[in-house]
């Protein structure tokens, strides 16, 4: 398995120092936050020439793109067509700057709309986007949230477009948080189409999650890399944490902890 960090743990940075970043503190790579205004300079504004240098200087860095994290979503049917547009543009930008996923969202269903409705237009979305994400050697990762935090609601979607350019990217805290499903639960249901990983531990309160440190929090982390080790996952887990502590303070951290319940498992 391997680590990244999205970008919000480092918005200011700008991309040479998030890469320097990464190899101070043993990730393998970073998630880009598009769309943002975080200062890594991978947008859709950019160039051919700036996406060529973009590539080389990750590729000289040793670090990876693990993903390209974008805010699209399906399930409004007054935004659907822009939103699989825009994600057209940010699977050929994901290609040409040599990130091998795609992070996007069911979205929150509008009241006029049912889950039936939603789902048949996730269903339309994805038919369309997959074989362009295909031919441009990209994966689009659905994130079990908001109203899709529920596994089963990704996997009734993905059966039916049953395409390899389409996955789950499984936020481990989501379906915890939002449906109450274990951590066993949420991986079976994940199993077949699992691509990516987002982790972090926290509680949750009446308004939003509150971040804690590995370990002190509602998630139990070691079970979830006991479960990837044991279906030798070897994608990437990616630390998601917005607005949360200094990235000096978490990031050596919040790895040395996920690595430790690693090597419990590997001894």
């Amino acid at each position: 398995m391997k680590y990244a960090f999205m970008t919000f743990s480092c918005p200011e940075l700008n991309l040479r120092e998030a890469l320097a970043l990464a190899k101070r503190y043993g990730y393998q790579g970073i998630e880009p936050r598009s769309g943002g205004g975080h200062k890594h300079g991978i947008e859709l504004d950019t160039t051919p020439e700036q996406r060529s240098e973009i590539r080389r200087i990750v590729q000289e860095s040793g670090i990876e793109l693990s993903c390209l994290a974008i805010s699209a979503k399906y399930a409004d049917p007054a935004t659907l067509d822009e939103q699989i547009e825009d994600t057209k543009q940010y699977i050929k930008l994901a290609s040409d700057v040599g990130a091998p996923n795609v992070r996007v969202f069911g979205g929150i269903l509008p009241k006029e709309v049912t889950r039936e409705q939603a789902s048949e237009q996730l269903e339309r979305a994805f038919g369309i986007l997959a074989p362009i994400a295909a031919q441009h050697g990209v994966t689009i990762v659905v994130e079990t949230h908001d109203n899709w935090s529920d596994p089963a609601f990704l996997v009734a979607v993905l059966e039916k477009v049953n395409h390899p350019a389409i996955g789950i990217n499984w936020d481990v805290y989501h379906p915890l948080r939002r449906v109450g499903l274990s951590i066993d639960e949420a991986f079976h249901l994940v199993k077949p189409w699992l691509k990516y990983v987002h982790f972090h531990d926290g509680m949750d309160t009446a308004a939003k999650l509150a971040y804690m440190q590995m370990g002190t929090g509602q998630v139990d982390h070691s079970r979830i890399v006991e479960l990837l080790l044991a279906n030798r996952y070897d994608g990437f887990l990616s630390g998601e944490w917005i607005n949360w502590e200094p990235y000096d303070v978490h990031l050596p951290r919040e790895i040395a902890a996920m690595k430790a319940y690693e090597n419990q498992f590997q001894a």
